[in-house]
């Protein structure tokens, strides 16, 4: 595997979560903010944060295998949730979650959250964005 996922001492260790990715792959991959939209560009989850999440992290992972990669693969996250309140993060994580258990995916590499306005369409609520690297 490319990236290493861990928590080093002297940070918080989080569960679900790492700290530090270490990535020695040779191919960097970035894809681009992934909102909820399924293949034909319909919103799935219109109003429930958590189904977006999820539909988010499964857009990824297409995308990832695309280009012969997992989410295993990827190094760093950054996730833009409208009107972001700390009361919004069991429904955040019910997605990472779901989306976990779909993909087999490893905990959470490092990831930044941002609480924006708006994002491109008013039905949208996430945007997740990734960063992966390759053998």
């Amino acid at each position: 595997m490319a990236v290493t996922l861990v928590n080093p001492s002297g940070l918080p260790t989080i569960d679900v979560y790492r700290q530090v990715s270490i990535a020695t792959g040779t191919k960097l991959v970035f894809i681009a903010g992934q909102v909820a939209w399924d293949a034909k560009g319909v919103t799935v989850g219109e109003g429930d944060l958590a189904a977006q999440v999820e539909q988010c992290y499964l857009n990824i992972a297409t995308a990832l295998a695309e280009v012969g990669g997992s989410f295993d693969d990827v190094a760093k996250l950054t996730v833009h949730v409208v009107d972001w309140t700390p009361d919004k993060m069991p429904q955040l994580l019910e997605g990472i979650g779901r989306a976990s258990a779909k993909l087999g995916a490893a905990p959470v590499p490092p990831a930044t959250l941002l609480g924006v306005a708006a994002l491109d369409v008013p039905d949208h609520l996430v945007e997740i964005e990734a960063t992966a690297v390759l053998d």
